[in-house]
């Protein structure tokens, strides 16, 4: 069969988002596409985006990525969760693990069962029957073996996208150097038609991806598609990103800290450590941020701390007439539990499934936009979650436990409340266990449970427990730490 014309894809900037949507479109799609990225070297991207969630491997092996090249080209290290540090009060901690917690039947999830052996006695803590929480807080690692882990990355944002660029090059992805100077639409249709660059350049297309960032060039100055400001939920608002030397062997988690108006990140990778304070302006002043920033990291400065203003929230529409919004310039939620590359890829993967071969129609466009919809709403509860469940005492933290929360992520929270109940709906990110050892840990203590656990003697159930929690240490014990894996993997 003769082939079809091909569809002319222009993605507009470049960065993790328009050199992952490059990669993606070349790779499954190439022979159907002609794909131009335009982007200027003048134009600085966010780039702080350093830790992901394990869904990343999916999309890499989608991409064609060999994990150890890729390792090596962006500094890698391994993640298995986050710690949150001081978030229900000063001093307090617990991790969010990427595993399973415990084992779950049909009639109920692991929580039932700790729980009761909570009333007898008889539990550790919850982060004790997870492989991947014990792994982390061991600061231990290793790939395959007996019982795999569940793992992300941390990794520089920067030679990530350099990373893709050079294989997106090599393949023969076309790319175009300059600044765009003006969007260009259809006098009828009002559909994109090119993009002018500030040298006269012309650039036409049929599909436009927007990776303009928060500028949000196509999608919002061009097209006119609102934002929704979540700003009332989630008041942080600004962000200092800073690296440093790492002083200290990596740790295979990354690190969030709490303070007064906010909380800081610390992200360990093999040549630096990523540093960085988020805070809400109205709370904490640019200069008090920086100061308790340059107060709190460890090692030499590398670079001067660079300040990033955003507002949490989602375009009213990603996909409009011939334009997809991506990252940035779709929508943000702030990077607390290290979902944007997640939604970047999710959307690619979508438009893939989606992609709209002889032209966009409403009924495609319309699908596209409620799947984001639902998906991103998911995150900015689970996101909420750790703001609003707290006993800190300072006046943002306390504007935050006081706030009126949306009503989807108060059912959740009742239904916990009540009678320990979690769920994963079917197109939420976040899976039974995250939410689990979130609300544990940001102190929701269920008033009851299913009580399926009565119907073994306590002894049995302590024993099973015990014999679960043995089982996980004892696997633990026998990976090597995380700093030493990592020296051996990419010297290999």
């Amino acid at each position: 069969m003769d082939m079809p014309p091909r569809t002319r894809v222009i993605i507009a900037g470049g960065g993790t988002a328009g050199w992952l949507a490059a990669a993606l479109l070349t790779r499954q799609l190439g022979a159907l596409l002609d794909v131009t990225l335009v982007e200027s070297e003048e134009i600085g991207t966010v780039g702080v985006g350093e830790a992901t969630i394990p869904t990343i491997r999916a999309f890499h092996a989608l991409l064609g990525l060999d994990e150890r090249e890729f390792v090596r080209a962006t500094g890698a290290t391994f993640k298995l969760g986050i710690a949150f540090e001081g978030w229900t009060k000063p001093g307090a901690r617990y991790l969010h693990s990427f595993g399973d917690v415990g084992k779950s039947t049909w009639m109920g999830d692991f929580q039932h069962f700790w729980l009761s052996a909570q009333e007898d006695g008889s539990a550790a803590p919850i982060g004790a029957y997870c492989y991947e929480a014990q792994a982390a807080e061991a600061q231990r690692f290793a790939l395959g073996g007996e019982a795999p882990l569940n793992y992300a990355y941390h990794f520089d944002a920067g030679r990530y996208a350099r990373y893709l660029r050079e294989r997106c090059e090599a393949a023969g992805l076309r790319r175009v150097e300059g600044r765009i100077a003006r969007v260009e639409r259809d006098g009828e249709s009002g559909d994109l038609t090119a993009l002018e660059l500030q040298s006269g350049e012309r650039i036409a297309g049929d599909l436009f991806l927007d990776c303009t960032g928060f500028r949000a060039l196509l999608i919002g100055e061009t097209l006119g598609i609102g934002y929704e400001d979540w700003s009332h939920w989630l008041p942080t608002n600004r962000a200092l990103a800073v690296q440093t030397e790492a002083v200290a062997p990596a740790l295979p988690y990354t690190r969030a800290i709490a303070h007064q108006a906010g909380w800081q990140w610390r992200i360990p990778l093999q040549h630096r450590v990523g540093n960085g304070i988020v805070y809400a302006a109205e709370h904490l002043s640019d200069d008090a941020a920086e100061a308790l920033l340059r107060g709190s990291i460890e090692g030499a400065t590398l670079v001067e701390p660079r300040l990033i203003r955003f507002a949490t929230g989602r375009r009213q529409r990603t996909w409009e007439r011939n334009c997809i919004a991506l990252s940035l310039a779709s929508g943000f939620v702030e990077p607390l539990e290290s979902t944007s590359i997640h939604l970047m890829m999710t959307a690619l993967t979508r438009l893939v499934q989606l992609f709209p071969f002889g032209g966009s129609t409403p009924a495609v466009a319309a699908r596209f936009n409620d799947m984001a919809r639902r998906e991103l709403e998911g995150v900015r509860d689970f996101i909420i979650l750790h703001y609003h469940l707290n006993a800190r005492d300072e006046p943002f933290w306390r504007q935050c436990r006081e706030m009126a929360i949306p009503d989807t992520l108060a059912a959740r929270l009742a239904l916990f409340g009540e009678n320990a109940q979690a769920y994963q709906g079917s197109d939420e990110l976040f899976r039974v266990s995250s939410w689990l050892q979130v609300m544990l840990g940001q102190g929701l203590v269920p008033k009851r449970h299913h009580l399926m656990p009565r119907m073994m003697p306590p002894a049995q159930l302590a024993g099973a427990l015990g014999d679960l929690a043995a089982g996980i240490a004892g696997t633990v014990a026998r990976l090597p730490t995380h700093q030493a894996f990592v020296d051996r993997y990419v010297a290999a």
